[in-house]
Formats: structure tokens, sequence, C-alpha cells
């Protein structure tokens, strides 16, 4: 069965795509106030999304406490928390896992994000190149999954990190699964050794097959087999005319200065992914769709993942099926306005995909989901 997880917006929501991220600050004219952070939950868990991924950076909400703060809001829905390892202690952040479990009831998934931008990344003290911040990554999960799998103090020595006699109090049960994404080399070989789940942003199915293949191999070599997610934005509606129409409202809102601006600003990165996602539209607005039903509009103006899928629910659910034969597991959407998305994706795509047999709501298990037949149709 196929895992859906949606997207908490913590930086604030907008009918119109919000431009920044991934280093650059951003913000949408619904701010991200926690009683609005709750209706997109509460959403997310009516609708069948097993968990929401809460993003990590200078600009939005700290992701641990806002999560920890609505797993009251929810019953059964889970929290992606994304975090950066470099800025605490890899025995903290065990420890804050642990806690995040047993608090919970064992709703916590865990983001890995190692940080593609050294502005940003110096803005917390870090001064570590791209490269060397790879190489703490996989020290700290090697500390951060030892103290999870055993209980007797152990001591560590790296080139980045090290602890002396460091053990858990109390272990998280279960341990949370880690989702891992990044497009180098120094990623890939991170990713084998630790990812349990490896994500990709939302590329045309020949690129994310290829990805998929390189990861394969490299845990592979390991002796690891891992899971795929990807991660893509969604415009869903009952007709392809319905879809695109919104799709086109929202580029002709974009102000070209405003694209410029953030392409210039993006163009900076040294994140191999962020430069993939670019080369799709090359900052022009003529030529958007990538793949079929593949638009790569959002990434004009929003940093990481700048893609989504448009057009009819029948027409979604057919390329999330074609992603899924590639070996996808996890899907990991959102949309603008991610309240009303959640809604449209949830009682549109998800029942016809229960129909194929791919997917089925966390706590309705065994049920065939109905599929709202637009009237007229």
């Amino acid at each position: 069965m196929l895992h859906f997880h949606w997207f908490l917006p913590t930086y604030g929501d907008s009918r119109s795509l919000i431009a920044g991220g991934h280093g650059t600050s951003m913000h949408g004219d619904r701010p991200a106030s926690l009683p609005y952070l709750r209706q997109i939950a509460t959403a997310a868990e009516t609708n069948g999304f097993e968990a929401v991924l809460t993003p990590t950076g200078a600009w939005c909400e700290d992701a641990w406490l806002t999560t920890a703060m609505l797993v009251d809001a929810t019953e059964y829905l889970k929290f992606l928390v994304a975090f950066r390892p470099g800025l605490v202690s890899p025995t903290l952040a065990a420890q804050m896992a642990a806690t995040f479990q047993r608090h919970s009831g064992g709703r916590l998934y865990l983001n890995v994000v190692t940080g593609g931008e050294d502005h940003e990344q110096r803005a917390y003290g870090d001064f570590l190149d791209k490269t060397s911040r790879y190489e703490r990554c996989g020290e700290f999960l090697d500390v951060v999954r030892k103290l999870w799998q055993v209980a007797e103090p152990f001591s560590f020595r790296g080139r980045h990190i090290s602890v002396a006699d460091a053990a858990l109090a109390r272990r998280p049960s279960p341990v949370p699964p880690v989702f891992f994404g990044g497009s180098s080399e120094a990623a890939g070989e991170v990713a084998a050794r630790h990812a349990d789940v490896y994500l990709t942003w939302g590329e045309p199915p020949v690129a994310v097959d290829q990805k998929l293949e390189w990861i394969r191999n490299l845990a592979a070599k390991q002796g690891r087999e891992v899971e795929f997610g990807i991660r893509l934005h969604v415009i869903s509606r009952d007709t392809a005319e319905e879809a695109w129409a919104v799709a086109n409202r929202l580029l002709h809102s974009l102000d070209p200065l405003e694209i410029g601006r953030i392409q210039q600003s993006l163009a900076r990165s040294q994140s191999e992914g962020q430069r993939r996602m670019q080369k799709l539209h090359g900052g022009r607005t003529d030529d958007l769709l990538v793949s079929p039903n593949l638009w790569a509009g959002v990434g004009l103006v929003r940093g990481g993942a700048g893609t989504a899928l448009v057009g009819s629910h029948e027409e979604v659910a057919d390329r999330i099926e074609e992603y899924a034969a590639l070996g996808l597991d996890h899907f990991i959407l959102s949309g603008y306005p991610h309240l009303e998305e959640a809604y449209w994706f949830g009682e549109g795509v998800l029942p016809r995909l229960a129909q194929r047999g791919l997917w089925r709501h966390p706590q309705r298990a065994g049920t065939l989901e109905k599929v709202a037949v637009p009237f007229g149709a």
C-alpha cells in the first residue's frame, strides 16, 4: 500500500504561490498561527494522510516545537519532523526523538536535512562546507542509531562528532524511521548507510527512476534495502480544465521581477537537487510542462520542491500510479492553500487509488473508498 503525507506550511499559507524557501525568506498572507496549523493537521488526518512534513530553516517556525504543540490536536496523525543534524548534539537529538515518541504514542518520523546553503548554516553558527556537513551527518546518525539500539554507555570519536559514555535513560519505541534526501554523491553515501526512506523532489519519471536505481545500488553495497518517497505539489480538480485554470491563475499572479529576484537567489544554492529543479524550467514561464501532468511553475518562486501534478483526479491518480511502479512508496504532497487542497486531493484522488488497490485509509482499513462523481458526468 502507498503512504501519503501532507505538508505543514509553518511560514504561512496563501491562495497564491509563496516566494522563497531553501535559504531565502518567505511568508504567506495566511499567518502560520497554531489554530490554522491545527486545521491543516486535522484536515490531513480526516482525509487519510499518514503524516505531515514540517520544514526546517530560518524561513519557518521551529519544527520540533510546532509539532509538539500539535500532537493533542490529532489522534493518529504522525509528524515528519525535519531537522538539521549539525545544530544539536546527536545525544540530545536522540533523546528528543525518544521523548516525542513516548508522549505522542509513537507518532514521530524524522526527516534529516543536512543543509545545502553555506550562508544559512553560518547564520546558525555552522561553518563547515557542504562535503564536511555530509561527513558530519553520517557520524551524527551513527551515534543516534547506536543510542537507539543499545542500553550500555558508549563512546564515539569521529572527524566531526565525538561523545563519551553516551546513553539514553529510555530508548524510543518504536524507533522513528529516518527520511533522507539529497542528489549529490555525498548525499547518496549517507542515504545508503542510514536512510529508511530516501526522498527525491518531483522530477520526470525517467529521471526519478535513474535516481532510485542509483540509491538501490549504493544501499545494496551496504547490505541494506531502502524505501523511496517523492515530494510534490498537487492541483487536482474534477476536470483537467479546472486544474489547469488554477495553475494558470497561480502563474499569472507572479511578478516577473519577483521571479527574477528569487531565481537569482536560488542560483547561488549549493544543492544539487535545487540545481536540478531549476534546470526543469530555466527561469522561463512559457515551457513549464516538463512531463505529462508535471508542472514546474512552483519552482519559479519557491526553493526546494518546485513541481506539481496538475490535472483531473483521474489523471493525477494515473501519474501517481506511474511513479509507484518505479518503486516509490511515500508521497509527500502540498498545495495552495494547504487546507483546501488537502480536501481536493483527499476526496478526489485518494478514493480512486483505493479502488485501484493502491491505498487504504489508515483508520478505515478494509473498506472501499467511494468516489464522488461530478454532477452531470
